[in-house]
């Protein structure tokens, strides 16, 4: 069954079109946010990953565009690089590489200028994740004008966020019926990497969506860390690509939005 906030009177998702494998109770994705593209030992370390596909599971990038000063045609080599690779998404840092959420101006228009220079650069992102998990429904109207899937919602609240931060909260995959009548489908991350691997011998829902932040594959315990949670992980659960899910529910954008 498909878990949302409570009243949201989901129904259950469909099953990614794929064969289930004895054994495993749902699917299991995993998503990068790479945010540190043009760092040549990050990088390195991330496409030795990529290519690895470890445990089996094809990694989604959700590569942070270049900012201003930053070299965008080694971030275009790498981001066509990580396509080939696995599912490409558009990741936003709205203030600097190191400021995910912004402190200014139009958050909703920075999600256009960038997804629309992608795609002027020949990159078809599929996907979107709003830096420190911002999202407001400005945001939402244009991840639907590029016809991006969601990944902005969390199953759980970060810690980091201050109270009332401006945010979207879902347990599992479900369509946002957003206040114009149009649809995203929200594909919500329900673990980090420290919650997975805290979460391998519990109770696990249906559909987990793992993220990690490229940059931790420069600390040794964090590299085997999410070695070992991913082999765990996919005896639990089918390893599949963020593109193979999908759900037949919906949900209201007035009921997963905080803010």
């Amino acid at each position: 069954m498909l878990s949302t906030r409570p009243g949201s009177g989901a129904s259950a998702p469909r099953s990614p079109q794929i064969p289930h494998m004895p054994g495993r109770q749902g699917y299991a994705v995993v998503s990068c946010h790479v945010e540190r593209p043009l760092d040549d030992e990050v990088w390195g370390r991330y496409r030795r990953l990529l290519e690895r596909r470890p445990a089996g599971f094809p990694i989604t990038s959700l590569m942070r565009p270049p900012g201003e000063g930053e070299d965008a045609e080694v971030f275009l080599e790498r981001a066509t690089r990580a396509a080939r690779l696995g599912p490409l998404g558009h990741h936003t840092h709205w203030t600097s590489a190191t400021h995910a959420r912004p402190t200014g101006g139009d958050p909703a228009a920075t999600v256009r200028r960038e997804g629309d220079w992608l795609r002027a650069q020949g990159l078809e992102a599929r996907f979107f994740c709003g830096g420190g998990w911002y999202t407001d429904p400005q945001v939402m109207a244009a991840v639907a004008d590029l016809g991006y899937a969601d990944c902005s919602a969390t199953a759980w609240r970060p810690r980091t966020l201050d109270a009332g931060a401006a945010r979207a909260s879902l347990a599992q995959p479900a369509w946002l019926r957003l206040e114009d009548g149009r649809r995203v489908l929200e594909l919500p991350t329900t673990h980090s990497l420290g919650a997975a691997a805290r979460s391998l011998w519990r109770p696990l829902p249906p559909v987990v969506h793992m993220h990690f932040h490229d940059y931790e594959l420069l600390d040794p315990r964090r590299s085997a860390a999410l070695r070992a949670t991913l082999v765990i992980l996919a005896a639990r659960r089918t390893p599949v690509g963020l593109d193979a899910l999908a759900s037949d529910a919906e949900v209201g954008w007035d009921e997963v939005f905080a803010g």
